[in-house]
């Protein structure tokens, strides 16, 4: 029997189910593979006479990839009945094929993640392909959504209500050995060949065997690892388990609290009740905005920046093996460290061989922390720094295919350092290099202006600390080539990061986005608006810190700098600047009252040796007025829907090209919340008609910064994603 989405064949008593989506790369739980999968549990069950036993098997490279996330995107909450009852359908055939009385073999030849492990687990006898990269777990949490087709119960039963939360709750993914360590998987072979023979084998072993034929949680003797919620031990760790997950998710993300629920109710009952209380939950949660904001971005927008779609089409890949950094600080000393560590050989330049040293040293620190763990050898550790040859000498920068400068935010400097490394780089008849900025600020083109190859010149700046952060924005500057973009974007997802592609304009796009959340909350100040509220506001709306203590951590002073030199630029081009409110108050703060921020002894906090941060105590009789009314919601939105706004002024000036990197820009780069699912999924997810409403309001009571134009409504209904 052949559907569109699966075979089935029985041979000597064995029914072999082969998942085979025509014209996917992957299996998916597709409308066509559930119509399919009913047809085959009803040739299970009159095939029931002649059964042996039943194979699960992938005709993909991978086993199966889990549900059909379009969908999600389509459904509205007027489908929770629909929904429900799709997933319950998929249960029961599942149930059927288990329950057959013979052994069920699942043959994991490749990764089996979401839906495609709840498949995997209706295997009696699970057999994995022992390969590294070969991966294994429930990550619908991250989606915003929970394990529906089994998961929950399934993995609740078989590890116990405190094992099994780090796999449900944290989607924990793990590969073979940890999944025959824990006891989720049966039996490793090292190729898929040696697959069929084992699966055979162990089905031959089970004939007369009933408890080989059945799950553990359907013997009689079952109990549950670690004890039900009732045991005292366990009632007792589950008191706080809600608290505990509030503080992590600050009540804006339902899925972890929805799977924690479904897991403890589902102890609570017997296994058919258990799956429909897990199917209330998923239906609930499937058509809701967070679920559909997280699956846009953590799913197809991260899939098309793996894939390259900001990448220029039709140029060679690169693969980066030479590459020079200009400046041993902070910036410098963390990309040495992400090249090295992905096998780059880093020439490190500082004025003094001692300041290189110093910048190299910072590898030493990180790498060093791993190997004291256990998870690194010495040998790696000692190979990975012999990749970075710190220098004070230009000449060692010779045959370098990239050049990246990362010294301080200075025009002159920037172009000195420019001038004199750029002759370095590798010239040859098949390659010639390229040179980076790794600015935060400054246009590229500017920058570009030193350079003797402008076409060759683009920006690839890194955020702090870059060991950490995993976005990366390239910039292109007006005569940088698509062969250099193209290659920007390689090396970037080289080491391991995000690249998003912009077009220059002052702050590019994360800097400018970036700079309107904290000046949004320095104006709040000096309305008057308590420093407290503001700052807990941020952090209530989803943002990781408050923006007065992002101001601290980037130095008031650092702003001010950005100030002065747009003020000059302004001046050259015969215009003048006008400071916004909170670009004022944060003048005032350095020039009047000597707070520059953490780095130089305190900015909006004090910072007590040995204590922890608290906000300075004058800022209460400096800027605090009782008289201002202030509404708690309002200072929320002001703070998101400022970035938003700019965020759409970006796609409307092309500054941003794609809703792909201003989605994943906004929460890699800036932290904007993931629940959210970025910036403009907020405004796709709320409706442009809602958006523009509230903008509409906020713009009456709070100024400009609200203020959305004609071009700019327009780019976002042009830039609608469709699904």
């Amino acid at each position: 029997m052949i559907t569109k989405t699966i075979r089935y064949e029985l041979a000597n008593g064995i029914a072999t189910i082969t998942f085979d989506e025509q014209g996917s790369p992957v299996n998916t739980m597709c409308l066509q593979w559930q119509d399919d999968l009913d047809a085959i549990a009803a040739q299970v069950v009159k095939d029931k006479a002649q059964l042996k036993g039943i194979v699960l098997a992938s005709a993909k490279s991978t086993f199966f990839a889990g549900a059909d996330l379009k969908g999600v995107m389509r459904s509205t909450a007027a489908d929770g009945p629909r929904v429900f009852t799709e997933i319950e359908r998929i249960k029961r055939n599942f149930r059927t094929i288990e329950t057959q009385g013979v052994p069920v073999v699942s043959c994991l030849n490749g990764a089996a993640l979401g839906g495609g492990w709840e498949v995997a687990l209706v295997g009696h006898h699970r057999i994995a392909v022992n390969h590294p990269k070969v991966q294994f777990g429930l990550p619908e949490i991250t989606l915003g959504l929970i394990p529906g087709g089994g998961g929950i119960t399934k993995m609740t039963r078989v590890l116990g209500l405190m094992a099994a939360q780090p796999y449900i709750l944290e989607s924990k993914l793990f590969g073979p050995e940890e999944a025959l360590k824990i006891g989720v998987v049966h039996e490793l072979v090292a190729t898929p060949e040696e697959l069929m023979p084992r699966a055979l084998a162990f089905i031959e072993s089970a004939q007369g065997k009933p408890e080989a034929c059945q799950h553990m949680w359907d013997r009689k003797d079952y109990k549950m690892p670690g004890g039900t919620p009732s045991n005292p031990k366990i009632a007792g760790m589950l008191s706080v388990a809600p608290a505990v997950l509030k503080q992590k998710t600050r009540g804006l993300y339902p899925a972890p609290e929805a799977a924690l629920a479904a897991m403890v109710e589902g102890a609570m009952v017997d296994f058919d009740t258990a799956m429909r209380v897990e199917s209330r939950y998923l239906a609930g949660l499937m058509t809701s905005g967070v679920a559909k904001n997280m699956i846009n971005t953590f799913f197809f927008n991260m899939n098309a920046i793996k894939g390259g779609q900001s990448r220029p089409k039709d140029v060679p890949r690169y693969q980066p093996k030479k590459v020079g950094v200009l400046g041993a600080g902070m910036m410098g000393s963390g990309i040495a460290y992400s090249q090295a560590t992905k096998g780059i050989a880093t020439v490190l330049k500082d004025v003094s061989v001692e300041a290189a040293e110093k910048g190299k040293s910072y590898t030493t620190k990180l790498t060093q922390k791993r190997v004291d763990k256990g998870q690194m050898s010495a040998e790696k550790q000692q190979g990975i720094l012999s990749l970075i040859t710190p220098t004070a000498s230009a000449a060692d920068l010779k045959g370098c295919d990239l050049i990246i400068e990362a010294v301080f935010e200075q025009r002159e400097l920037k172009a000195m350092v420019t001038k004199e490394a750029e002759p370095m780089l590798a010239q040859t008849p098949e390659f010639s290099g390229f040179f980076a900025s790794n600015t935060s600020t400054l246009p590229i083109s500017g920058l570009a202006q030193a350079s003797a190859k402008p076409a060759k010149f683009v920006g690839i700046h890194f955020f702090s600390p870059v060991d950490k952060m995993k976005l990366v924005e390239i910039i292109r500057g007006q005569d940088t080539d698509d062969e250099t973009i193209a290659r920007a974007y390689d090396y970037v997802q080289a080491l391991g990061k995000l690249p998003i592609v912009v077009n220059d304009s002052r702050g590019f796009y994360t800097s400018r986005t970036f700079g309107t959340f904290v000046m949004e909350g320095a104006a709040m100040l000096g309305e008057g608006i308590p420093a407290p509220v503001i700052e807990n506001a941020a952090m209530q709306a989803g943002m990781p810190v408050g923006p007065l203590a992002v101001l601290d951590e980037t130095a008031l002073s650092l702003s001010v700098h950005v100030l002065e030199q747009t003020r000059m630029d302004f001046q050259k081009e015969g215009r003048q600047y006008v400071a916004t409110p909170g670009e004022t108050l944060v003048e005032h703060m350095v020039k009047q009252h000597n707070r520059p921020g953490r780095a130089a002894g305190g900015g909006f906090y004090d910072y007590p040796e040995g204590g922890k941060k608290h906000l300075w105590p004058q800022l209460k009789a400096l800027y605090e007025k009782p008289g201002v009314e202030w509404n708690l919601q309002d200072v929320k939105d002001r703070l998101l829907y400022r970035q938003a706004v700019e965020t759409a002024r970006c796609l409307a000036e092309g500054v941003l090209t794609s809703v792909h990197d201003g989605n994943i820009g906004s929460i890699f780069g800036i932290g904007f919340p993931a629940w959210t699912g970025g910036a403009l999924q907020f405004i796709y997810g709320m409706g442009v008609d809602a958006f523009e409403r509230r903008c509409a309001q906020l713009a009456a009571k709070h100024g400009s910064g609200f203020v959305l134009s004609d071009t700019v409504k327009a780019a976002l209904r042009q830039h609608q994603p469709v699904y």
